[in-house]
């Protein structure tokens, strides 16, 4: 009997991209999710098997009694494939106890978490050499007057645990123009208990950020790569993609394989970098160490990282793969960029011109497919009904 393949949260694209990647070669999916409200994901055609957890934050210990309990009535171990990194959290957290029930490509405990947390991960990456961008933490002597002197303003204060961070204040960072705007800033999440630490802004437009997307093997080896270039983010300028291209960037595997491989990083993950408008030089600023917003882009120019992540897992691994051209495709999540386009034309940091010719290009649509249509109707039903109650609320 074939493993499994279990998807851990589909109320969003990314685990139903997981299902579609999986789905599409007859592998048994099995689409986890903590409620049946907004789940649209697990409704996709290549879904074999739906179950709901306990909340893996709020009912921790039964969530993973959950996950042990279903692991044990398994012939064979299932490969177990976070698509939210509170889900990785709790995997690392007990990576040891779950590791004896499923298939799971890291196997150093904490790893997954110094390289989520943005303070451990800085540190690694000064560590072997890699740019980052200057950072204080409010604990640091002198640290209103370094920020001016150092940083200075506008600056960013982001959090070192960003899933937490996120679940309270709905947004990845809060960008600050003065010291007035950094207290303020600094007064709301320690009200959370939050810590969080304060950052330069590195100089450039939204298209000089960039991703590279690696699959490294259990010898911590790079199998398959590719690197892609963001256009548009929601929230814009500190938000997720929507709307990124593939682009073929050599010198990012370098930088960012040899530090995958020099931290022993086993799996999947994706390096955000941002170069620098002035310099040129690419500096670091976040590794996702779960299947990513661009996965179906991914999948559409050659890598099917959640099938790679399955075969090597399972013992048959693909062969080596790097996309080494450019493919002329982007991925496009329409629902946030419409809101997107609309906030940066307001700023007048693009034009109704040059959106319009972006829009051209063939894209790889987070949601919708003509051959696997329910998740896409499920998700434009529940926007549309949102939409509406807010009018109605007027």
């Amino acid at each position: 009997m074939c493993a499994k393949a279990v998807i851990l949260g589909c109320n969003y694209y990314i685990g139903l991209s997981a299902l579609r990647c999986l789905g599409q070669f007859g592998i048994h999916t099995v689409a986890v999710d903590y409620s049946e409200e907004r789940a649209y994901g697990a409704l996709s055609k290549y879904t074999s098997e739906r179950l709901i957890a306990p909340h893996y934050k709020k009912e921790k210990e039964a969530f993973l009694t959950f996950l042990k309990d279903y692991g044990r009535r398994q012939q064979e171990p299932p490969v177990l494939i976070p698509c939210h990194d509170s889900y990785v959290e709790v995997i690392d957290e007990h990576l040891e106890e779950l590791r004896e029930l499923y298939r799971i490509p890291q196997t150093e405990q904490g790893l997954y978490t110094k390289v989520m947390n943005k303070e451990s991960l800085h540190r690694m990456a000064q560590q072997y050499g890699v740019n980052v961008p200057e950072t204080l933490s409010p604990s640091d002597d002198g640290f209103l007057e370094r920020v001016e002197s150092e940083l200075g303003y506008p600056c960013i204060v982001k959090p070192t645990d960003s899933p937490s961070f996120v679940a309270v204040f709905r947004r990845k960072i809060f960008k600050v123009n003065n010291q007035a705007e950094l207290q303020e800033a600094l007064s709301k999440v320690q009200e959370e208990d939050l810590e969080v630490v304060v950052q330069r802004i590195i100089p450039g437009f939204d298209d000089h950020m960039y991703t590279f997307d690696a699959y490294l093997n259990q010898k911590s080896n790079i199998t398959h790569w590719v690197t892609c270039q963001k256009y548009r983010q929601f929230p814009i300028n500190f938000g997720a993609s929507v709307y990124t291209g593939q682009k073929y960037v050599p010198e990012l595997r370098q930088i960012g394989g040899a530090f995958l491989e020099n931290i022993g990083w086993k799996g999947f993950a994706e390096i955000e970098f941002k170069k620098d408008a002035q310099t040129g030089a690419y500096y670091l600023i976040e590794v996702n160490v779960r299947m990513t917003n661009l996965n179906e882009l991914l999948r559409q120019v050659g890598i099917n990282f959640p099938y790679v992540t399955y075969r090597e897992l399972t013992g048959t691994p693909v062969e080596p793969h790097a996309v080494t051209k450019d493919m002329n495709r982007v991925f496009w999540y329409g629902y946030e960029d419409m809101l997107a386009i609309r906030d940066y034309i307001r700023t007048k940091q693009l034009t109704i011109g040059q959106v319009l010719r972006s829009l051209l290009k063939p894209k790889a649509y987070a949601i919708w497919s003509w051959s696997d249509p329910r998740p896409g109707l499920a998700f434009a039903t529940m926007t549309l009904g949102k939409m509406w109650s807010r009018f109605r609320r007027r």
